[in-house]
């Protein structure tokens, strides 16, 4: 009888153990955390992140990014001709960056306040190329950000970099701001400072 007790308590307790790893099975896995972009591995430059990034669902095509690479932002850069040339502001940063992100708010106001005054402004991401429909334009969809947006794509990022300021290296956030005529008048690494830019910007567009 004891025997028989036992076998009976042992089947019972491997029919159990055999349901919890089928009901284990059938439950979705929990997402992954957040992992960095490849190929970003330095801190706070234009080849790398210092945070972690999360991969979300794609953004309404309010705030669409266009995939540029380092000619395409030479082309940016080329202000047009005589008096319908105008000032241009070129902030560069990253979803990854504290200060980019802390900053923000300021860049969009500069360009509501000044884009009617005849400012060009864009903005350009160096993250992961894989998050241009996902994580760059959903921050910058919370922004309420309407200036042009691009994402630099390019194998060599130092051409780019050197089209932009061959004295700068990288470190982000950059902003620069360049007279209509194309001559680099202004930059600043790091977080701005709204009224130094904004006296910058008011002299430019006074210029001629």
């Amino acid at each position: 009888m004891k025997r028989s007790a036992y076998t009976l308590v042992l089947i019972l307790s491997l029919g159990i153990f055999v349901t919890s790893i089928a009901t284990a099975q059938q439950q979705p896995a929990a997402p992954s955390a957040g992992t960095r972009p490849a190929g970003n591995t330095s801190k706070g430059t234009i080849n790398g992140g210092g945070a972690v990034v999360t991969t979300g669902p794609a953004v309404a095509a309010s705030a669409m990014v266009q995939e540029v690479d380092a000619a395409g932002v030479k082309k940016l850069l080329t202000r047009g001709e005589g008096a319908t040339a105008r000032p241009l502001l070129l902030n560069v940063w990253a979803t990854w960056c504290g200060p980019c992100r802390e900053e923000f708010p300021d860049l969009v106001k500069l360009d509501e306040d000044y884009r009617p005054r005849g400012l060009d402004f864009y903005t350009l991401s160096v993250d992961d190329v894989a998050e241009i429909k996902t994580a760059v334009p959903a921050f910058l969809q919370q922004m309420r950000a309407r200036m042009p947006a691009y994402l630099l794509n390019a194998p060599e990022p130092m051409e780019a970099i050197n089209h932009i300021d061959t004295a700068w290296g990288g470190e982000v956030p950059a902003t620069f701001l360049f007279d209509r005529h194309g001559q680099l008048v202004f930059k600043h690494s790091g977080r701005i400072k709204p009224d130094e830019l904004r006296a910058a910007i008011d002299k430019a567009l006074a210029e001629k």
